[in-house]
């Protein structure tokens, strides 16, 4: 009788322990690391706070949690490393890879918004003559093909009346873009971030920029899985985000000073980049319109097969 008592109460501690170490039905495993993507370029503010104040270290350290930066400023393979398991949060990924990513099958949700900054995005030639998109008719214009500055230009072709048949488009990153257009040989540039004021100091000059023709999205994500088992640390996460956010409202000449140091940008550069930026995290109707828009840009142009639910991206937690 005692035998069977024993193996009673055994039985039942067994349930209960395997209860409380299941989240959403998935036995939650030990966390000895967390990955999130590093970008600091064109003006990841944020980001930089979160780093060089050791926020995320402070707060999961005392929890024998390690915290790794990796360096991935593309998007695609922002995405691949979250679909090989080996990135658990994307600090700063462009709706276009979140939406690619997750058309492919890749287990990616939506937790928050990094920044909206359509003033960061901009179409710039260097001939005086060319003052307007309307002006590119016929004309060479280079930049990164697939990307919010894409997009940005066959916005603003639309608005004049113009398609994108109608202009020599080469895809080029912006660097290369830049150079391209201050050698002469293009017409017109699609630029962001820091390249902005380093090409009108070298005399080129701004005729087009998002204002008005999209909102530029950047978003949080997390790893599917990882979320799935640890919704507990995603919260955290966010937490963290929002103290970076709060610092840099509490401290802006500080904040200027470590973006400043950490790009290579002038402070007064940052400063007026800072202004541009939206860095308010919540994920608003407007934002997920403008994730839409940006779904169906990526389908007209061909980089998109099938469509799938913007709503359904975020994540409930």
């Amino acid at each position: 009788m005692q035998n069977k008592l024993f193996n009673y109460l055994i039985i039942g501690s067994l349930i209960i322990l395997l209860l409380l170490t299941t989240v959403n039905g998935v036995i939650a495993k030990e966390i000895e690391e967390i990955n999130i993507s590093y970008v600091k370029l064109p003006l990841n503010v944020p980001s930089i706070i979160e780093k060089k104040q050791q926020l995320f270290e402070k707060e999961f350290n005392p929890d024998g949690i390690e915290v790794n930066f990796p360096e991935i400023t593309q998007g695609s393979k922002m995405t691949q490393a979250v679909a090989a398991g080996s990135l658990d949060f994307c600090n700063a990924l462009g709706g276009t890879s979140l939406i690619l990513a997750a058309a492919n099958g890749v287990d990616i949700k939506l937790i928050g918004i990094y920044s909206r900054a359509p003033q960061a995005f901009t179409i710039m030639a260097k001939n005086p003559e060319i003052k307007s998109t309307a002006d590119l008719a016929g004309k060479k214009v280079v930049g990164p093909k697939g990307t919010i500055l894409h997009q940005l230009l066959l916005a603003s072709l639309l608005k004049n009346d113009l398609d994108l048949e109608q202009v020599e488009f080469v895809n080029l990153g912006i660097g290369q873009g830049v150079s391209a257009l201050l050698a002469d040989s293009a017409d017109a540039a699609l630029v962001a971030g820091p390249a902005v004021p380093q090409a009108l100091a070298h005399g080129a000059h701004i005729i087009e920029t998002g204002q008005d023709l999209l909102a530029a999205t950047i978003v949080i994500a997390a790893r599917g899985k990882f979320l799935q088992e640890h919704p507990d640390l995603v919260k955290r996460y966010l937490e963290v985000h929002q103290a970076s956010l709060d610092f840099m409202a509490a401290n802006p000449a500080q904040t200027y000073q470590l973006a400043a140091a950490e790009t290579g940008i002038s402070v007064a550069d940052v400063k007026q980049m800072y202004s541009w930026y939206d860095f308010n995290p919540q994920i608003t109707d407007s934002d997920l319109q403008d994730l839409e828009q940006t779904q169906q840009f990526l389908l007209k142009n061909g980089m998109l097969s099938q469509t799938i639910s913007i709503r359904d991206l975020v994540a409930e937690f």
